[in-house]
């Protein structure tokens, strides 16, 4: 398969997470974890209000579900939203290959950080993970603020 396929089926496992999330009462943010040959091999959604856990952002539940690995550096982190500093620190600290990324217009996070260790990014400028994330932030504030650490109304 070639990789731009490969990307687009990550994203959309991610972007289903999301949904997920989002009726849970949650985040409406997602990630999955593919190898080259476009196993999905975790997936994740921001769990923050469902466990009331401040660290389960998407990124950081998908790797949690994948477990032990000898094989980071070969896998695609696929993330509805531009990772925020400890999502893209964990992508560091890990050697992933590659993370694509839905959209990074209404946050964005620590790519350089990505970029500077060797991690190929790819944003996709993904209309429906922007979306959902605008609409979200409109009706959701409070939550979108506490989420990415902003003190509310900034």
């Amino acid at each position: 398969m070639e990789q731009d396929t490969l990307d687009r089926l990550a994203l959309d496992s991610a972007f289903e997470q999301a949904r997920i999330g989002l009726a849970e009462g949650g985040m409406p943010i997602g990630a999955a974890l593919m190898n080259s040959e476009g196993v999905v091999l975790a997936l994740g959604r921001s769990l923050v209000v469902q466990q009331g856990d401040p660290t389960a952002h998407a990124e950081t539940v998908c790797i949690r579900n994948a477990g032990r690995r000898h094989d980071w550096a070969s896998l695609t982190l696929a993330t509805t939203l531009s990772p925020c500093a400890m999502c893209a620190g964990a992508s560091v600290l890990l050697h992933l290959r590659r993370i694509v990324i839905g959209e990074n217009h209404t946050f964005s996070g620590r790519e350089d950080w990505l970029e500077d260790a060797g991690i190929e990014v790819r944003v996709m400028d993904d209309l429906r993970c922007q979306s959902m994330m605008e609409r979200f932030i409109a009706t959701r504030p409070e939550l979108w603020h506490e989420h990415i650490g902003s003190p509310r109304g900034e």
